[in-house]
């Protein structure tokens, strides 16, 4: 029996490249803006605190550069997404809680939906 080496599915490659670089794009850049006045005018609309919203911030710019960078383990990756799932999903409920079902509060669910095709697509990419 022929001993072949699987190389991983090229949909999977492209579709997990694609929607992790679109989280990257909309990741990375935010730890520069963390200060901006929308940014603490958001964070104080919605009742974070403003230690909360920098330690948040901080550790999203982090997850995202796990993400993105091909050298981090399989097990500190899972992290990074649970990680950015959660922020993700508590922006939805906090905007739903403070603003009600207006149309920026399901925008979390649209970049967790980007999120949740990349940790997909990583999945399908490095089980072959």
């Amino acid at each position: 029996m022929e001993n072949q080496t699987k190389k991983p599915n090229k949909t999977a490659k492209i579709v997990f490249w694609v929607s992790t670089g679109l989280l990257a794009l909309f990741i990375l850049p935010g730890i520069f803006f963390m200060n901006s006045p929308e940014a603490v005018e958001g964070t104080r609309h919605l009742g974070i605190p403003t230690w909360l919203a920098m330690e948040i911030g901080i550790g999203h710019f982090i997850g995202g550069l796990i993400l993105i960078l091909p050298f981090f383990g399989k097990r500190i990756k899972e992290w990074a997404y649970v990680g950015c799932g959660i922020k993700y999903l508590s922006a939805f409920i906090g905007h739903l809680a403070v603003d009600g079902a207006v149309g920026m509060s399901f925008f979390p669910l649209v970049v967790f939906a980007v999120l949740l095709t990349s940790y997909i697509s990583y999945h399908k990419m490095i089980r072959q």
